[in-house]
């Protein structure tokens, strides 16, 4: 563990300074369960015509307008947590529903028990560390909105912990919902606790990485207590998931040989590296029910990796990657037997046509726990766009089932995202969870639609831009060319002009069509049953 525990004695910069979300305001609402007052986020958007609509939010307790946000100081803390009665999963099971359950169904639009069954049944999880009283509740299952994870982390390369903070208190702001932290490099625990009393979201890890450190990098000399033990530190500081590569096993390493891109998950070939070179099998295999009791006893929610995911799509779809998912299968039953909550990783790089069969199978073999998969990239050939061909493989798959949308930035495959593109990963995987909510059904999703396109209709362009994913962005394109206040009331835009502007003219037609059958109606009255269809000149 490292020395540095306080904050306060890292020596480093302690603040953030955010901006507001522009054309709304942060709001709360009070959901009163048992003798705890629970404030639910909402995001507020204010339109001109007088109507609101409130949004789903994860930006955190901070402030809409500018501000220098003290991290050492850290986020309140939620009241209600309950450490003695078990996990999420248990106490489902018992017929319970919990704070958090109450909490999320608020923020879901959903009834509490609906919540409560989809946790009992394995459909859903609410990774929530009894040790990480900052973050505010959600839940991942393919009955609720889909979700979508930013990873951030340090490397051996570059970055800092100030930066990675940074990256996760603007990443929620754009509307990440768990962030992962795989540093890779120095201060990994510090750089953890930094965003774990910071993160509003949950936050997930990978303990093999910091094992691996422990080890000087040397993955054959990992050892299961040096394993064990960085699991229990990380669960101490509150990490509410953790992705454990223990599907890997040693048989299934030669189904890797002919690959195109081999193994390409960090912790799949950290642990192919040790099985070979001790002859046996992998040691998160073999002592998964003693991990499975550690997790039980925080509540840390699995997540089991896809260690064996494919790496292009030549390898899509192989018998390495399904013969792990047999695998994760397995353990998926050892874990709810423990009373763990679970959720499973997916690809990975797949083609379009082969992505519905993932999720299928992984529903099949894992008792529908719910699916975080990795994108899936549709394509190999856009490096520096691969945030773009990602989305379009998780757009398909969320509609499919997947519950969590690992995002990629436009840096994948090239090196560390900073702070932009973090924020085009997070948007581009935001148009696609929506869109894939939108196919679902699911409730509230087509309301934000509805809004931006009746205010794009009637030429509301501040509307337009508060109810926007990225309001500042779509503000920022439409005055590059028509930046004079009188242009957010004009009845055209650059791209048409005020000639050809499509929605004007249809607006023209309207009035003169409600014109022409207002006076036949009353020529109508005038003279008895004579009726005349309107006849109108609506050239423009």
């Amino acid at each position: 563990m490292s020395e540095v525990l306080s904050l306060s004695d890292s020596g480093v910069d302690a603040t953030v300074t955010t901006g507001p979300i522009t054309g709304s305001t942060k709001v709360y609402l009070d959901v009163p369960w048992s003798d705890v007052a629970m404030r639910v986020p909402l995001r507020r958007v204010h339109l001109t015509d007088g109507e609101y609509l409130d949004l789903y939010d994860t930006s955190g307790p901070y402030t809409d307008a500018e501000a220098v946000i003290d991290l050492q100081a850290g986020l309140p803390k939620r009241p209600g947590i309950v450490t003695d009665r078990g996990t999420q999963l248990q106490r489902a099971r018992a017929g319970e529903v919990t704070a958090e359950m109450a909490f999320v169904a608020a923020r879901e639009g959903v009834p509490a028990e609906t919540v409560r069954d989809e946790v009992a049944r394995g459909r859903a999880v609410i990774p929530a560390n009894h040790l990480h009283p900052e973050s505010e509740p959600m839940i991942i299952g393919k009955a609720f909105g889909v979700k979508v994870n930013a990873n951030i982390g340090n490397s051996a390369v570059t970055s800092s912990i100030a930066e990675e903070v940074d990256k996760m208190v603007w990443a929620t702001r754009w509307g990440a919902d768990t962030i992962m932290d795989l540093s890779t490099g120095r201060d990994i625990h510090l750089t953890r606790e930094w965003l774990l009393r910071n993160s509003p979201v949950p936050v997930g890890t990978v303990p093999i990485y910091q094992a691996l450190e422990k080890v000087n990098g040397d993955p054959t000399k990992l050892t299961w207590e040096a394993y064990r033990d960085t699991v229990i530190e990380q669960c101490e500081q509150g990490v509410d998931y953790m992705t454990v590569h223990a599907g890997v096993l040693l048989r299934h390493i030669p189904l890797t040989v002919h690959r195109v891109t081999g193994i390409v998950s960090r912790g799949g070939a950290i642990m192919a590296a040790w099985c070979l070179a001790h002859h046996t099998e992998s040691f998160l295999y073999t002592h998964f029910g003693e991990l499975c009791e550690i997790l039980a006893r925080y509540d840390v929610t699995f997540s089991l990796g896809d260690g064996l995911r494919p790496g292009s799509i030549a390898d899509a779809n192989d018998e390495a990657q399904f013969a792990e998912l047999h695998t994760l299968g397995e353990l998926t039953r050892i874990a709810k037997d423990h009373g763990v909550q679970v959720m499973i990783e997916g690809p990975g790089h797949v083609p379009m046509h082969k992505i519905v069969e993932n999720v299928r199978l992984e529903e099949a073999l894992c008792e529908d726990a719910p699916f975080y998969t990795l994108g899936p990239l549709a394509t190999d050939i856009a490096p520096a766009y691969d945030h773009i061909t990602s989305a379009i493989g998780a757009a398909i798959i969320a509609q499919a089932g997947t519950a969590m949308l690992c995002y990629v930035t436009p840096k994948e495959h090239l090196g560390l995202p900073d702070r932009k593109d973090v924020k085009d990963g997070v948007i581009a995987y935001k148009i696609a969870a929506h869109a894939a909510d939108l196919a679902k059904g699911h409730p509230r999703a087509q309301q934000r639609d509805d809004a931006l396109s009746k205010a794009r209709f009637e030429f509301r362009w501040r509307d337009q831009f508060a109810l926007s994913l990225d309001p500042d962005t779509a503000r920022e394109f439409h005055d590059e060319t028509l930046p004079a206040e009188p242009a957010k009331t004009a009845h055209f835009c650059s791209m048409c002009g005020p000639k050809f502007c499509s929605m004007r003219i249809t607006q023209d037609v309207r009035d003169a069509y409600a014109q022409g059958m207002a006076d036949k109606s009353r020529e109508f009255a005038e003279h008895g049953n004579r009726v005349y269809l309107p006849v109108m000149d609506v050239s423009v």
